[in-house]
């Protein structure tokens, strides 16, 4: 569902991504791991057709990108680093704004729905802008699934979460995975990593250095590797 070939992405000069193949099919949860600046975020983007690539083929759903990227967003959910959800709003506004932009059905049985999942049915109706760091990150992880995405796109997802919203984002994410969807994380903790995901590509430098499935990893283990990789550059 998601296909990669020879992508390059520079930046003034920079560049961030080198000549990249990457490949994602249903059911797989891939990590992305690898120190900042590798170009974790940067492959997010572009396959969230957030950012347009230099050079190279992206497929998102079968959707080319960037000429067909409205298409492939419909088949996307993307939890950025940032919550990108607008404070003036409520939570329940927030959502039923971005179900509208996707045409979901039932659309106020499923914002309630979704607010029950990730845990804000309670303050569903205060506005963002009140919100801690952890509540913001569980109404961009609802908006990101809101509308039933084959795909999602997560970038740390995991920051300013406590131990309660991060075990319902284990369970949610392990569900995703199991009902067939594409999930691609970058993560800089392989703790959690290593609990979910059934691939890990480490990137280095704008590199894809390493990619195994979990069956694959050595007997020393997912953090030795990825050591080795790193330093490797």
């Amino acid at each position: 569902m998601i296909e990669v070939s020879c992508l390059t992405k520079r930046f003034d000069g920079k560049t961030a991504l080198r000549g990249l193949d990457f490949r994602a099919v249903a059911g797989e949860f891939v990590a992305l791991l690898g120190p900042n600046g590798a170009g974790k975020t940067t492959l997010l983007y572009i396959l969230a057709s957030l950012l347009r690539p230099t050079k190279g083929e992206v497929r998102v759903a079968g959707c080319p990108l960037p000429h067909h990227a409205a298409a492939a967003r419909r088949s996307v959910g993307f939890v950025a680093h940032q919550p990108l959800l607008y404070p003036d709003l409520t939570a329940r506004e927030n959502l039923t704004f971005f179900g509208r932009l996707y045409a979901v059905p039932h659309l106020p049985q499923r914002v309630d729905e979704v607010l029950c999942l990730v845990g804000l049915m309670e303050c569903g109706n205060n506005l963002v802008r009140t919100f801690s760091r952890g509540m913001l990150q569980r109404l961009a992880i609802g908006r990101a699934v809101l509308h039933d995405p084959q795909i999602l796109l997560l970038d740390e997802p995991y920051t300013g979460l406590d131990q309660a919203a991060c075990e319902m984002l284990d369970a949610m994410l392990h569900l995703q995975a199991m009902q067939g969807r594409v999930l691609v994380m970058a993560s800089h903790d392989l703790g959690h990593a290593a609990r979910l995901a059934s691939r890990f590509d480490i990137l280095v430098s704008g590199n894809l250095k390493v990619s195994v499935f979990r069956e694959q990893i050595p007997a020393e283990g997912l953090s030795a590797l990825y050591q080795q990789a790193v330093q490797s550059q």
